[in-house]
């Protein structure tokens, strides 16, 4: 019998693609390894898809409704939609997603570099533009060999995009760096060869990049960077003039983003009230901060100290005036090099919705953060990638020993970031491990201080959760937030008085600040200042008409205090608010059986046991309700019913006869009394009842 031999073979150039693809991806979920069991991280629960979205009409409402998500980025919030449709809340999904996105973008790099640095568009992609001299375009395209998959490796592994792969909030980085880098490929194939659907993909993907999020906007203008590096000139119907709708959609998603920013995320107030100049000041710093990561990536942190911004401190000019200086001396060399002035304008344009110059609400905690640079040290990163390049095809007497010691110090510098990525990813493995690392590393992030305190208060840890609140309060004095939850732990570990102070500190800084007043309430009762506390309560309520919990308890102090009537709008109130609480359909049953409207009673008891079965005390009030609307055999099998589930049960074996007694079975209800004296001896209403049950059954007799 003849063999049939097939095979499938790929061309060696994209088998060395997709093997070295491979071995990124391997390398990059080692490094990567300890946050991809990584739990929910702040911010996470705000772009994880919230319950009342996961339906169609949720789907709808995130494209159609400003304010349903945390931000008006519908293709990333449809996403997240997606998955949460394929594996719910697991979040080691999320996490091997984000980071399959960061090793795709890395690809995209290394493609888009290949094309540039090859001499994909013909002799005018010139390598001299680079700062190379005269060279024949066969030994360009050989030139940068290697150089490309350099440049995704430290894109890949480097520490400080950790922040945007192991925080599941980021998503919304390595999404719409996936398709702006597409809409870059896509772009520069439109650009050679003037195909137009080559310009409707492109055009596609920034779209799809600005609705997953807006920094992308950026993109035309360092589109026009790149065709100013290719061909040294830009033509306005060659270059500009297929952009211009690209720099409309990217001005409205940005005024659109700005505007959310302030008017329903916050972005405004005191914190933000720089003038132009400060602006300009603190631009300057950022773009250095920035750039001193990338080169030396160490002491990153999640939340970085907020820098005090002043146009009276002169040696603050000193940034600015060197990122002007800088691209003067850029600029100067242009005609010899233009790659670093090309790698200085990407780097500076896509960082500048990050500057300063616009509202983010982060700038609160801090003006800069190590997402905000993810896609922008791209720029740095290639020019890096590109030296290395042209310092291997260097002329030299020993290329093989110059050859040698580059390939080491590549893979020295890949293996160095790798292992500082590992390290980096092991904070953001759970919240306490990121607050707490924040903290040591920024004593004065209040923000990590006081929501490490909540974790710990939240988990019953009082002890542990004060002394945080105070760290909270000692970089930020001002903060009734933490005023307010420090006494929440002092009340929980017995001290009072000092209770009471934090409240009090909390209500001179923020005097409508309900909660302060529904705690102050909760103190009152327990000392027994019944009018105070329904003073605290109300003001609570006033201030914050939907507060469930200051209507439960102002509904338990009326109920206590015998004003029976008046505590049953309050469980109203709640139940609106929250209809699933067994407890509160309890309590308004209670009351209204208690005010005489047992019919009423019934139908919340029936709630509270369809919310809560198998407790004995809903069933026997339930009983006590049905018997006093003149449901007798009903009220009969639910006494019944709390004996088979507590048997002894005195109370329910009492109602059960005084039931059976009603409806005439004294015999039976003889029993029942008996055996409510047998488990509560001195139990004179059971005696009572068995008194009477006795002569009724000998009187039949």
């Amino acid at each position: 019998m003849a063999a049939i031999a097939f095979s499938v073979r790929l061309p060696p150039p994209r088998l060395r693609t997709l093997a070295m693809a491979v071995l990124l991806l391997g390398a990059a979920l080692l490094a990567y390894g300890p946050a991809l069991r990584g739990g929910l991280l702040w911010d996470d629960e705000g772009h994880v898809t919230k319950p009342e979205l996961r339906s169609l009409a949720g789907l709808g409402r995130i494209w159609t409704q400003i304010g349903a998500t945390q931000q008006y980025y519908p293709v990333l919030h449809t996403a997240f939609w997606i998955e949460h449709r394929l594996w719910g809340d697991a979040t080691p999904a999320y996490h091997l997603l984000n980071v399959l996105l960061h090793v795709c973008s890395a690809c995209l790099v290394a493609l888009i570099l290949r094309r540039l640095w090859d001499g994909g568009a013909g002799p005018s992609t010139s390598l001299r533009a680079f700062g190379s001299g005269p060279m024949g375009e066969g030994h360009e395209r050989r030139r940068y060999a290697g150089a490309e998959w350099l440049a995704a490796w430290i894109f890949a592994l480097h520490p400080v995009m950790v922040e945007s792969v192991a925080w599941i909030a980021e998503q919304k980085n390595t999404l719409s760096t996936v398709f702006y880098l597409l809409a870059v490929l896509a772009y520069l194939r439109f650009d050679e060869r003037r195909r137009w659907p080559w310009y409707a993909l492109a055009l596609g993907a920034f779209v799809l990049a600005l609705g997953t999020k807006s920094v992308t906007a950026t993109l035309p203008g360092a589109l026009l960077v790149v065709l100013w590096w290719r061909r040294g000139r830009l033509e306005w119907r060659r270059d500009v003039a297929p952009l211009v709708p690209w720099f409309a959609a990217g001005l409205a998603m940005g005024l659109l983003t700005s505007w959310v920013e302030r008017r329903l995320i916050g972005a405004e107030g005191v914190e933000f009230n720089l003038t132009g100049l400060e602006r300009g000041l603190l631009a300057g710093r950022v773009v250095w901060f920035y750039l001193g990561k990338l080169v030396w990536p160490s002491d990153l942190v999640f939340i970085y100290p907020r820098w005090n911004v002043s146009a009276a401190a002169a040696w603050q000019y000193l940034a600015p005036a060197g990122v002007a200086a800088m691209l003067g001396a850029l600029w100067s060399v242009r005609g010899r090099a233009r790659g670093p002035l090309a790698a200085a304008l990407f780097f500076g344009g896509t960082l500048f919705p990050a500057l300063g110059f616009f509202n983010v609400y982060p700038f609160v905690y801090s003006y800069v953060a190590d997402h905000f640079q993810y896609l922008a040290s791209l720029g740095i990163i290639v020019l890096a990638a590109g030296a290395w390049g042209r310092a291997w095809s260097a002329p030299s007497a020993r290329p093989g020993f110059r050859h040698g010691l580059l390939a080491l110090a590549a893979a020295g510098v890949i293996a160095t970031l790798g292992v500082l990525t590992w390290r980096q990813s092991r904070i953001y493995r759970d919240l306490p491990t990121l607050y707490r690392a924040t903290v040591e590393r920024n004593p004065d992030c209040w923000m990590a201080a006081f929501n490490l305190g909540n974790l710990y208060l939240a988990g019953h840890h009082a002890d542990e959760a004060a002394p945080w609140f105070e760290q909270a309060l000692r970089a930020r004095p001002d903060y009734p937030e933490a005023y307010n939850n420090l006494g929440d732990a002092q009340r929980a570990l017995g001290r009072g008085a000092e209770a009471l102070a934090s409240y009090a500190a909390a209500l001179r800084l923020k005097p409508d600040y309900a909660e302060a007043h529904f705690n102050l309430g909760i103190m009152d009762q327990e000392a027994g200042r019944i009018a105070e506390a329904e003073a605290d309560y109300s003001t609570a309520l006033r201030l914050r008409p939907g507060f469930r919990a200051a209507h439960v308890y102002l509904g338990h102090l009326l109920q206590q205090s015998g004003r029976l009537e008046a505590a049953i709008p309050h469980y109203e109130a709640a139940l609106q608010l929250q209809p699933a609480d067994a407890a509160i359909q309890n309590s308004l049953a209670d009351t209204l059986e208690a005010t005489g409207h047992p019919a009423a009673a019934v139908a919340h008891y029936e709630v509270a046991l369809r919310l809560q079965p198998g407790q004995a005390d809903a069933e026997d009030s339930l009983g006590i309700a049905l018997a006093e609307s003149g449901r007798m055999d009903d009220a009969v099998a639910h006494f019944e019913h709390a004996l088979q589930l507590r048997p002894a049960f005195p109370e329910a074996q009492n109602n059960l006869g005084s039931a059976l007694m009603q409806a005439g079975r004294f015999g039976d209800a003889v029993r029942h009394f008996e055996a409510a004296l047998q488990l509560k001896p001195d139990y004179p209403e059971a005696r009572e009842n068995l008194r009477l049950a006795r002569q009724r059954a000998a009187g039949l007799r």
